[in-house]
């Protein structure tokens, strides 16, 4: 990584006080340590999605927790209840990311992130009195209330990342936010396993305090970096949009690299606004659902692809593996510590999303979504396939005085290989559905309807979230469905489904600025658009009297 050199800087002209130049190659300033640490931070918002989705399964076995949402000495939580205290979640997420996509683009990128993060301390605030008056309206309400402000950060953080990112980083730096939602699953894991044996209300509480540390870092961290320039441009502030860019980039705001970069994004930002005007609210809305279906730029096709991805990230049936398959595998006898093997598939989830860093640069979106599709649907169909035959669903019963209802598998080796499958599903996840999801959908939304777009596709991928963690009981449940291993030729199908719509409709975006997605998805189509290379600059090509290009950056 190099740091400012004027020698090195891009061969330019001069209009309306800013530079423009015509090398499509040198629009952005060299990559330094500082930029990209600055950049990397705002993926800490990853912990509150992990944490907040991995601490719950463990309180709700909690005995004190238990007690105190139903009556002492119950066994369990009833499962109307479970299902309520885990999808209200989803279900505030769902609609706080409507709402980060008006907030966005009215109060800025960071203020959405950090006002997310009040939300969610007063969501954890109320969470923490379960126990006083009535438990269950305590955390059914901060759950609600704390999954408002995770929606505000799942949805703006993507936004905000993919717009202050470098290109030749984006990719690698964005799934760095998939990293940290890993990481955040893992630590809830631990905490959970730390307090499961306190005999008091700490078993529960504890692990729900924890909760304040990660929206305190992110919160104080953000205050002290900028905001989006590209937020700056869309409000028409120019200055404010330099200085930040000069922030992000390491650069003087008289650098050469920062006016054409600035140009760049005004130029786009103007092109755009030819296409898609200034309007009322609810025809800002209405703009995301404009266009030709057939039509592979139009604002429509660009929706639906923002949303179908994140809607066939949770197809993949990620989720399931991750709370349901162990019981399921605990019910053979073939494994004795289910922490042990919950903690096994957490590790792997957490060792292989890193890979993506450098494979989502060096081979591309489209190409790792594509080879991933292909592996998770290879490791679905073997899981059931030996599932059926001679694996999960063949068990006999053993019941102990202490396990009456204790049942063995037939062939534990071959239960042994379905839980090899499942890693290894896991490990093609991780490294390519898992960051893949999140990075495209974040740079495939013109500059006008962008928040607006990535907080409806990230919506997609909380409804999905609860539609699938809805039904999977019933999918599986021994006294409904009862599918055992055969719900894995579900997710294979899935699977399959997944791989087909990438190779006919996600586009490659690797090593483009945002504005050049754009011209990308407008010339090509997704199949050839990995051979696409930018031949001008929106700066270059804008004539002269352009509104925006006439002011004078101060």
């Amino acid at each position: 990584m190099s740091t400012h050199d004027e020698k090195e800087a891009p061969a330019a002209s001069h209009v309306g006080g800013l530079a423009t130049t015509q090398d499509v190659e040198r629009i952005e300033a060299p990559v330094t340590w500082k930029a990209y640490l600055l950049c990397a931070f705002a993926s800490f918002g990853g912990i509150f999605f992990g944490y907040d989705s991995g601490y719950i399964n463990g309180v709700l076995g909690s005995q004190i927790f238990i007690d105190a949402v139903e009556f002492a000495g119950a066994k369990a939580v009833s499962e109307s209840r479970t299902s309520l205290i885990v999808s209200i979640l989803s279900c505030g997420t769902f609609f706080g990311a409507l709402i980060a996509g008006d907030a966005a683009d009215w109060i800025g990128r960071k203020w959405t992130v950090i006002l997310g993060c009040l939300i969610y301390i007063v969501g954890v605030v109320i969470q923490m009195i379960t126990g006083l008056g009535d438990p269950l309206a305590a955390i059914v309400a901060g759950r609600l209330i704390a999954g408002i402000g995770v929606g505000f950060e799942s949805a703006v953080v993507i936004l905000y990342m993919s717009e202050i990112c470098p290109r030749k980083v984006r990719g690698a730096l964005v799934a760095g936010y998939q990293f940290c939602i890993t990481i955040g699953i893992m630590l809830a894991a631990c905490v959970v396993y730390a307090t499961e044996g306190r005999t008091d209300t700490g078993s529960y509480r504890i692990p729900i305090a924890i909760q304040f540390l990660w929206a305190i870092i992110l919160a104080g961290g953000l205050m002290m970096l900028p905001d989006s320039p590209r937020y700056f441009v869309k409000k028409a502030n120019l200055p404010a949009a330099t200085d930040a860019l000069a922030r992000l980039r390491g650069q003087p705001k008289d650098s050469e690299y920062i006016q054409v970069e600035l140009a760049e994004i005004v130029a786009n930002e103007e092109y755009e606004r030819q296409l898609i005007p200034n309007t009322t609210w609810f025809g800002s809305w209405a703009n995301c659902f404009k266009g030709s279906l057939f039509k592979a730029n139009s604002n429509l096709r660009k929706t639906i692809l923002g949303t179908s991805l994140q809607m066939m990230q949770q197809w993949t049936g990620v989720n399931f593996i991750f709370y349901y398959s162990t019981p399921f595998l605990k019910s053979t006898g073939a494994i004795s510590n289910s922490f042990v093997i919950s903690m096994i598939f957490t590790v792997i989830n957490v060792c292989s999303t890193p890979i993506s860093f450098w494979t989502v640069e060096r081979f591309g979106r489209r190409t790792i979504l594509l080879w991933g599709a292909l592996g998770m649907l290879i490791c679905q169909f073997l899981v059931a396939i030996i599932g059926v035959t001679v694996g999960f669903n063949h068990t006999f019963p053993a019941p102990t005085a202490e396990d009456p209802e204790r049942t063995l598998a037939n062939n534990i080796s071959a239960v042994n290989a379905q839980i090899a499958f499942i890693a290894i599903f896991i490990f093609f996840f991780a490294s390519t559905w898992g960051p893949g999801a999140w990075i495209l959908i974040g740079e495939i939304f013109p500059l006008p309807i962008r928040s607006r777009g990535v907080g409806l596709s990230t919506a997609s991928n909380w409804l999905w979230n609860t539609i699938i963690a809805v039904i999977t009981p019933y999918m599986v449940g021994t006294d409904k469905g009862n599918m055992k291993s055969s719900v894995f030729f579900v997710w294979g199908g899935l699977c399959t489904f997944a791989l087909i719509y990438t190779f006919l409709f996600v586009p490659e975006t690797k090593g483009l600025s945002l504005e050049q997605v754009d011209k990308m998805m407008e010339e090509t189509t997704p199949r050839t658009s990995a051979k696409w290379k930018p031949h001008t600059t929106f700066a270059g090509s804008q004539p002269t009297d352009s509104a925006y290009l006439k002011q004078e950056s101060v």
